[in-house]
């Protein structure tokens, strides 16, 4: 388990072998969120589709940032994310679903599936 200076925690549940994402790059992840009881709140999973959003750019809580910028594609993690790296004003949740209190920790499974456009520019090169 590793602790970073901001009080995340995670542990790899298996390394990837491609590449960081750079901060602002759009990133393809795959994440199923739960509260600390591990009921469900949220997956990407039964969407079907990985969830794409903009790493580093606060477009996603705080702790979920972090954890995936240290990650490699390919790679899955369990990210133990502190109250104050999750949803400072909690979350309402689907019907059926725990709701997220405020600043309560939270636990994400994720996998970072591809960065699109970085196998683009590493081509080029």
């Amino acid at each position: 388990m590793v602790t970073t200076e901001s009080g995340l925690q995670y542990k790899d549940i298996k390394v990837g072998q491609g590449p960081s994402p750079p901060i602002g790059y759009q990133v393809a992840a795959n994440y199923v969120a739960m509260v600390p009881s591990g009921q469900i709140f949220d997956s990407s999973l039964e969407k079907g589709l990985p969830y794409l959003f903009r790493v580093g750019s606060s477009q996603v809580i705080k702790g979920l940032d972090e954890g995936l910028l240290s990650m490699k594609v390919g790679g899955k993690r369990r990210l133990y994310i502190p109250g104050s790296l999750a949803f400072p004003k909690g979350l309402i949740s689907a019907p059926g679903r725990p709701r997220v209190a405020p600043s309560s920790p939270v636990i994400f499974d994720v996998s970072l599936e591809y960065i699109p456009g970085l196998e683009l520019d590493l081509d080029e090169e």
